[in-house]
C-alpha cells in the first residue's frame, strides 16, 4: 500500500494519514511526536476524556514504545500509566466491553476519543504474570502435552466466562445476511477465487463480542480487551458477531503459534481442550451440537475468515504469505467438496421422507398390510438423516485435517 493525500481533519498534535493498494484502503490518526510531557498535554489537549485517565500536567516522564497495533507510550506520574493509540480506531464498542464484564477482563479505565471514535486507550501499567501465549510456548517446547492442554482448556473457560457475563448484555438475532456479505467482500478484496457462505444455526445469535482475541490476551483468569487489528480497517465490518466467532480467532492464533514453533504435539487434542474449555463455561446454547454444526457455518466458516484477515494484512504490508492460513486456505476447497457430497445423504433422507408421505396418502387409511413400505421409508429417511449430521465435520478437526 502506498500513502496518498487524504483532506480528513485531525486533532492537535495528530496526523491524518492515508493508505491505498490493490482493493484495499486505510485511513489512520497518529501522534507527531511523544517525546515529552509537553507532546502528551498536545495530544490530548483537544481529545474528550472518558473513565480514568492521568490529569495532563500531572505528567513528570514518558516511555514511547510501538506494537503493530499502534503507538504505546508508558506515562509516569505518582502512578504508572499505559497509554495505547488506535490509529484505525474501533467499533465503537469498546467502552461497553470494558464495563460489562469487569470480573473476567482486564480492561482499560478509562481513554480519550475524538468526534465519537476512540483514539487512545489508557490503563494502569501492572505485572500480571506471564500470559497464556507464553505458557502455551514454553509446554509445546518442551513437548509437555498435559501442560499444554491444561493452558488452552483455561483460556477457553475464561473466554466462555466472558461470553457468560455479557450473554444479557447485548444479544440480537443471527445475522446471516451480513455475515455472508461481510465473507463476500473479504473474498472480493483478496481477489479470492474461493465462496464460502452458510445459513448459519440460530444458536448463534449476535453479542458484544471481543472481535480478535489472542492466547497472549489471558492472564490468569482474566481476559484482556485491547486495541482491534489492523485488518478490521483494512476491511471495516458492517455488522455485530457471534460468540463462537471470538472462539475461532483463539483456536487460530492456537494454529499460528502451533505452526510457527513446529511443534509435534497433536493439533486436534489440544484444539479440543481449547474448545471443551469455553464449552464448560460459556452459555449452553451458544455452544450447542448446532452452534458448531459445519453444514451451517460452526466453528470453520470462522476460522475461514481469520485466514482472509491474516491474508489481507500480509497483502498490506507485503510481508509475504502468512502460515498457517495460506495452507488452510488451500484445503477450502477440498473442505467444502466433501461437505457438499454429504449433502447427499441429507437430499436422500428427504427423499424417503416424501415417499413415506405419498405412500400414506396414496392408501389412505392404509391397512395393516400396507403400513411396512411408509414405515421403512420413515425408517430410511431418519438413519439418511442422522448420517448426514454425523458427517459434518467435528470442530476439533482443523480444515487441513478434514479434506
Amino acid at each position: 500500500m502506498a500513502e496518498v493525500e487524504t483532506e480528513a481533519s485531525a486533532p492537535a498534535g495528530f496526523e491524518s494519514v492515508a493508505f491505498a493498494g490493490i482493493g484495499l484502503t486505510c485511513e489512520m490518526l497518529e501522534p507527531v511526536q511523544l517525546a515529552s510531557p509537553e507532546d502528551w498535554e498536545l495530544v490530548v489537549s483537544e481529545l474528550e476524556p472518558w473513565g480514568e485517565v492521568p490529569e495532563p500536567g500531572a505528567i513528570e516522564s514518558l516511555l514511547p514504545g510501538a506494537s503493530n497495533r499502534g503507538p504505546i507510550v508508558t506515562l509516569f506520574s505518582d502512578s504508572k500509566w499505559l497509554a495505547e493509540f488506535l490509529p484505525w480506531g474501533s467499533d465503537g464498542r469498546l467502552k461497553r466491553r470494558c464495563t460489562s464484564a469487569q470480573s473476567v477482563t482486564d480492561a482499560p479505565c478509562g481513554g480519550y476519543t475524538w468526534n465519537g471514535d476512540d483514539v487512545i486507550l489508557v490503563r494502569f501499567a501492572k505485572d500480571g504474570g506471564p500470559d497464556a501465549g507464553s505458557e502455551l510456548i514454553d509446554s509445546l517446547e518442551s513437548g509437555d502435552a498435559s501442560q499444554a492442554k491444561e493452558v488452552l482448556h483455561r483460556c477457553g473457560a475464561v473466554l466462555g466466562n466472558y461470553h457468560t457475563e455479557v450473554e444479557d448484555v447485548r444479544t440480537t438475532p443471527p445475522d446471516p445476511r451480513r455475515w455472508n456479505t461481510h465473507f463476500a467482500s473479504l473474498e472480493e478484496s483478496l481477489r479470492a477465487d474461493l465462496i464460502w457462505r452458510a445459513p448459519f444455526t440460530r444458536d448463534v445469535p449476535c453479542m458484544l463480542s471481543l472481535g480478535d482475541v489472542r492466547l497472549s490476551d489471558t492472564v490468569g483468569q482474566t481476559v484482556r480487551i485491547g486495541r482491534p487489528r489492523m485488518a478490521d480497517c483494512l476491511n471495516e465490518p458492517n455488522c455485530e458477531f457471534p460468540a463462537i466467532r471470538d472462539l475461532a480467532s483463539l483456536v487460530h492464533d492456537l494454529s499460528r503459534i502451533h505452526h510457527n514453533y513446529g511443534s509435534e504435539l497433536d493439533i486436534v487434542e489440544l484444539r479440543s481442550s481449547l474448545i471443551d474449555g469455553w464449552r464448560s463455561t460459556a452459555p449452553e446454547d451458544w455452544c450447542s451440537t448446532d452452534a458448531f454444526y459445519a453444514h451451517r457455518g460452526g466453528l470453520a466458516i470462522w476460522e475461514y475468515e481469520q485466514c482472509m484477515l491474516d491474508v489481507i494484512e500480509a497483502v498490506s504490508n507485503q510481508s509475504g504469505a502468512p502460515e498457517p492460513a495460506v495452507t488452510i486456505l488451500r484445503h477450502v476447497r477440498g473442505f467444502q467438496k466433501k461437505m457438499f457430497n454429504n449433502r447427499t445423504l441429507g437430499a436422500l433422507s428427504i427423499m424417503a421422507a416424501f415417499f413415506g408421505i405419498s405412500s400414506i396418502i396414496n392408501q389412505f387409511p392404509p391397512s395393516i398390510d400396507e403400513l411396512p413400505i411408509p414405515i421403512l421409508f420413515f425408517i430410511a429417511s431418519v438413519g439418511l438423516f442422522l448420517s448426514y449430521r454425523s458427517s459434518s465435520p467435528p470442530p476439533e478437526r482443523p480444515i487441513t485435517h478434514s479434506v
